[in-house]
């Protein structure tokens, strides 16, 4: 029944085709297994495990460790796992995961979960990709500061990018938009001609006998730019980002050491279900937590009064707006994320909530899949 639930999310509500109701996509973190490059920056068998698993409450109260239930300390390696995450995603109403795309001028980081499942043809479940396109840094930001692969642009980066996505375009599970593979960038800000960079991926694409790529910018930046200034076709929130002034909290933490930064859960998604009028095509994000301690310790950033129950508020919302306001396959929206263990953001159940966040999810979206 559990495989029959993914195939579903192809075969029912697909990658091509008139889709009626929003498919909700969550960002999925491939960090979850060894590479040598981790060996030497971090430590020997290092994963996002070795984060998660040493975070400490920070303050009276502070919900840290978040320690995973139902798929446990999983490694990403193990076909077994990846089929039980998309087969616990479909069956509480999730469409497909958007995988974080590690290339850094034709070289890749933390592809392996990625290209088996292209390879291997499982688990039957949609996917998509970001491209992360920051510089990796100790910081975990992607600022400048402690650079440990640096991400360069030019024409010919752009093109042997693009070639580097054509086998996922050509799979059958790929998410589009009508015929279009649906490509999304982290950091658009960063890339110095977007505009050349895009029209050199469509008529790369369509060398190849693909249709035009489907770009969305991530809006992970404050400074906004019109998609279609840039040749883009659309923007997407992303949750846990973007902070305005008023959501975030004096520290009255009981703590002598913490020097991080609180921020108010309800504030936060007033913020984002406020700004409905963009001018241009604008799909939503949603949360259900965020706290990444595990990374900063006590510098972090910690979303306070979170609960299944707001998550789940918020999530109808953004999908009552998302059907308001998109037809067919445009009617997209995200969730951040599937995975994020090291930043207190993940669907996937942990041993304080179980399946509640996901229980909000079916709930919202209105499916009951069993």
């Amino acid at each position: 029944m559990a495989e029959e639930l993914a195939a579903a999310a192809i075969e029912d509500r697909g990658m091509a085709g008139a889709a009626c109701e929003p498919r909700l996509i969550a960002f999925y973190l491939p960090q979850f297994h060894p590479i040598p490059e981790n060996d030497r920056w971090w430590g020997k068998g290092f994963t996002e495990w070795t984060n998660v698993a040493r975070a400490t409450p920070r303050f009276l109260g502070h919900y840290q460790p978040h320690v995973p239930a139902d798929l446990g300390f999983c490694d990403l390696r193990l076909p077994e796992v990846r089929e039980a995450q998309a087969e616990l995603a479909a069956a509480y109403g999730i469409h497909g995961f958007c995988y974080y795309y590690y290339w850094f001028n034709g070289r890749r980081l933390l592809e392996r979960p990625l290209e088996e499942v292209r390879a291997l043809r499982r688990p039957r479940y949609p996917y998509c990709v970001c491209w992360a396109n920051e510089n990796w840094t100790r910081r975990w930001d992607g600022q400048e500061q402690e650079v440990l692969i640096a991400q360069h642009y030019g024409p010919q980066d752009d093109l042997a990018f693009i070639e580097s996505l054509v086998p996922h375009f050509r799979d059958e599970r790929y998410i589009r938009v009508g015929d279009r593979p649906l490509l999304l960038v982290f950091r658009v800000s960063q890339l110095p001609e977007p505009a050349r960079t895009a029209d050199i991926w469509r008529r790369a694409a369509r060398a190849h006998g693909i249709a035009d790529p489907y770009l969305v910018q991530v809006e992970s930046v404050p400074e906004l730019t019109d998609p279609r200034a840039i040749g883009f076709d659309a923007s997407a929130q992303f949750a846990g980002l973007r902070v305005p002034q008023h959501a975030v909290l004096q520290i009255t933490a009981n703590s002598t050491s913490f020097a991080g930064n609180l921020f108010d859960y309800d504030a936060y998604v007033q913020s984002f279900i406020d700004r409905d009028e963009a001018g241009y095509k604008l799909f939503k994000c949603v949360m259900p937590s965020w706290d990444n301690t595990p990374r900063r310790g006590d510098t972090a950033g910690i979303f306070v009064n979170a609960s299944p129950e707001k998550y789940e508020a918020w999530l109808r919302s953004a999908i009552a707006y998302t059907k308001e306001r998109f037809r067919g396959d445009e009617r997209l929206l995200f969730v951040n994320a599937w995975n994020e263990w090291a930043e207190g953001c993940h669907l996937e159940p942990d041993q304080k909530y179980g399946l509640r966040y996901l229980e909000a999810t079916r709930a919202a979206l209105g499916e009951v899949r069993a």
